[in-house]
């Protein structure tokens, strides 16, 4: 169809309208541009939907395992929706793993990270895992661990955002050391 209109097998007449009219050679035609998905949905859904839409799990092999053993653990963070979702977070940390309530089982700061925002991206319908280890010990000075005693103890994964719990960006699981 490009080529007829391109060349001069048609007649061309500005007065008549049902005729095409003279063709400007200038003017060049646009391609298409690709939509930013990621952006689209940023400016059309609200951030508690994001939230709601991104889910955690975290899982370990069986709940029960011996005084010293490793203990393996499985992330998975999962995009339900059919579209591309950003969700904001504290700090260019963008999650992280607890043992009760400790950030990677560490009683002293790990790091310190900027207080700037930063974006954890995933991809329509994506499913990210992380497998991650606990060799049992809580490190309480920056030279110094100590063994977990045996009892009941909670690991936990988070995004890194406020209100962790209330938007679904968090799970805990209960773990025995025997």
């Amino acid at each position: 169809m490009r080529r007829i209109y391109e060349s001069d097998a048609l007649e061309r007449d500005n007065e008549d309208t049902f005729t095409p009219n003279e063709r400007d050679r200038e003017h060049k035609p646009q391609l298409f541009r690709s939509l930013n998905a990621s952006a689209w949905s940023d400016r059309l859904l609200h951030h508690g939907v994001r939230c709601r839409a991104v889910s955690v799990r975290i899982e370990t092999p069986r709940t029960e395992f011996e005084q010293g053993e490793v203990i393996p653990f499985r992330v998975w963070m999962k995009n339900s929706l059919p579209i591309p979702v950003t969700i904001r977070t504290r700090s260019p940390v963008l999650w992280s793993w607890f043992v009760d309530d400790y950030e990677e089982a560490s009683k002293v700061s790990l790091r310190e990270p900027p207080e700037e925002p930063a974006k954890i991206r995933f991809d329509r319908g994506q499913r990210v895992r992380f497998e991650k280890r606990w060799n049992q010990m809580f490190r309480i000075d920056e030279d110094e661990w100590r063994p977990a005693q045996p009892g009941e103890y909670t690991l936990r994964a988070a995004i890194n955002v406020d209100s962790k719990k209330e938007r679904n960006l968090s799970d805990e699981t209960t773990i025995r050391i025997v």
